[in-house]
């Protein structure tokens, strides 16, 4: 049979670096694609056409298919910064389609129409160039690693600790497996510090970003999308250095006079003030496509300046391979978190899209798979899952299928025992030969193995004689969290969430945090005064163990504070705990 040949109109939209798209200005003033191609067939679409653009390098994509006034369309895209074409600029999507405060160049109808056309494939602009396993943002190795950046006479109490670094390379014999927790024997207070604390790899990679950003344009705004991490003292010190943010961590505006609103197009919203001179960093949680395209149409550079850690950028390649397989995909996380907010996004673009907090939420979904009257079916799920659900989900026929993939920071055991829960009930319903149809469980968990290890490394310690434990962290770090619910379930209410030293009022009193609970009313009060170290005889032994998100100079502040507490003629000088350290290490 012969091959049937379809009429197209083939156009190549070149995008700069700022994601800023190529056209030409018509003699009426309207803003046109550079490079239209008319009447070919699909038997004339290939490469050779393509790099027959004077003027194009690298690759060239092919983006989508439209149909417009009767025609077949087939668009491609290229990232070419610096084209230089007679009669040509570059402009912002905002500018050509009259939304930004600068819109200067209007775009044609014909234009217009194929902008609108791809939108739902403006995501892929900024990322063209990078193939389905490349990350956006690779781990630098130590010998790449630039903590000179941000750890200056500013910032040194901070980040800076000669004791955490000795801990850290004599206990990490791998960073992904956990060793023995490091003991300092102070005499009246002992310390058991596990190997792995602090700050992940991720968190390292997003600071020295953000700290390279500013200190390398002096002049420009630097904006970061949201919280860099969750800590509040890192977070501070680069507002002092002249960075701002744009909303806050629960997806509110962030106003010119620091006022927040929830209005998407307040006019004082610092997002709608952006200029395509600003600079906006994405930070180590990601963001959600609607978020980066919103940046892309104003004309900002986003790959440069996403942050994005690659551990949680690998949880949305699992996403989207189990999506393209077919099967829904169910995030285990916190609907409020910027992380599961950015994870379903990403997840949301392929297919059927869920997130599910808990077991108990777990068991609810369950129920709804369980129950055969399409009516009842309809209103469980929309009494359960109301606003944690893909566009157009559909609860008779997305829920035959799942794959489970999580919101980083939560308890690695928590994700295992939903995963094993969904194969009892699969395996029951539709029996063990057909379960690897309905279950995907190829992959595993998709929890990062820095917080991972960070709780296997605190198992590890806490399974030592403890009289209280510290657990450091910003006020809305969900891994910090994590690893005090491990402590509190071994210690009781000797166990306290806190930020920094500040946090200990005396020997006698410790201002600890609650972490807030939407189940919870009680937690409005989130803070509560609790007895810290009794007055009993004999040393002390207190845990101690930071978040992702924690600084070691918070750690080494937070054990000068305690050792105050006590005479100073009875507490070892430091050096002389490292040094005893050292050299234990090195015997053993």
């Amino acid at each position: 049979m012969a091959e049937t040949k379809v009429d197209l109109v083939i156009i190549l939209l070149v995008f700069d670096q700022r994601n800023r798209l190529l056209v030409r200005i018509g003699r009426d003033g309207h803003a046109e694609p550079t490079h239209v191609e008319t009447g070919l067939s699909t038997a004339a679409i290939d490469e050779q056409w393509l790099e027959g653009i004077t003027g194009l390098a690298g690759k060239v994509h092919a983006l989508t298919t439209l149909q417009l006034d009767g025609q077949s369309l087939a668009v491609y895209s290229a990232r070419q910064p610096g084209l230089q074409l007679s009669g040509t600029d570059y402009y912002s999507l905002d500018q050509l389609l009259n939304k930004g405060p600068d819109s200067t160049v209007p775009a044609s109808p014909f234009l217009r129409q194929v902008l609108n056309g791809i939108e739902s494939d403006l995501i892929r602009i900024p990322y063209l160039d990078l193939s389905e396993n490349e990350y956006i943002y690779r781990f630098r190795t130590s010998k790449e690693r630039n903590r000179n950046i941000y750890i200056d006479h500013q910032s040194a109490a901070l980040y800076q600790s000669e004791l955490c670094k000795v801990i850290k390379t004599a206990r990490r014999s791998k960073e992904k497996f956990s060793g023995e927790p490091a003991v300092l024997d102070f005499g009246p207070v002992r310390y058991v510090i596990p190997s792995h604390f602090g700050f992940c790899l991720g968190v390292q990679n997003a600071i020295e970003r953000a700290y390279e950003t500013v200190s390398l344009n002096p002049g420009k705004r630097v904006f970061m999308l949201s919280e860099l991490i969750h800590n509040a003292f890192v977070n501070q010190d680069l507002l002092a250095r002249g960075l701002r943010y744009l909303q806050t961590d629960k997806g509110l505006y962030i106003c010119e006079d620091g006022s927040t609103t929830a209005q998407k197009n307040h006019p004082q919203a610092l997002w709608n003030q952006l200029t395509e001179n600003d600079i906006v960093i994405i930070p180590a949680f990601g963001a959600t496509n609607e978020d980066k395209v919103r940046l892309l149409r104003r004309g900002l550079n986003i790959l440069e300046h996403d942050a994005t850690c690659m551990l949680v950028e690998k949880v949305w390649k699992a996403a989207r391979r189990y999506a393209q397989a077919g099967f829904t995909v169910l995030i285990h996380g916190k609907s409020e978190h910027e992380e599961t907010k950015a994870t379903f996004s990403n997840s949301a673009r392929y297919g059927p899209a869920l997130i599910v907090r808990n077991m108990e939420h777990i068991r609810l979904l369950i129920e709804v798979i369980e129950t055969d009257e399409p009516e009842k079916k309809q209103a469980l799920f929309k009494a359960s899952f109301e606003g944690l659900h893909s566009e157009g989900f559909n609860p008779a026929r997305d829920l035959s299928k799942l794959a489970v993939v999580n919101q980083t920071t939560l308890l690695r055991n928590e994700t295992l025992n939903i995963i094993a829960h969904l194969k009892t009930f699969t395996t029951e319903r539709y029996g063990n030969a057909q379960l690897a149809s309905h279950l995907w469980l190829k992959g595993g968990d998709t929890l990062c193995y820095a917080t991972q290890v960070n709780q296997d490394a605190l198992h590890k310690a806490i399974a030592q004689p403890i009289d209280v434990a510290l657990i450091v962290g910003g006020k809305n770090s969900s891994n910090t969290f994590q690893l005090y619910r491990v402590c509190e379930q071994r210690l009781g209410a000797q166990a306290h969430y806190i930020q920094s030293e500040s946090n200990i009022l005396s020997r006698n009193q410790i201002r600890h945090y609650r972490f807030p609970d939407p189940a919870d009313r009680l937690c409005a009060l989130n803070e509560e005064i609790r007895p810290f170290l009794d007055a009993s005889a004999g040393p002390k032994c207190i845990l101690l163990t930071g978040g992702a998100s924690c600084p070691d100079g918070i750690i080494q502040q937070i054990i000068h504070k305690i050792n105050s507490f006590f005479p100073a003629e009875s507490i070892r000088p430091l050096e002389s705990i490292v040094a005893t350290f050292e050299r234990d290490c090195i015997q053993s």
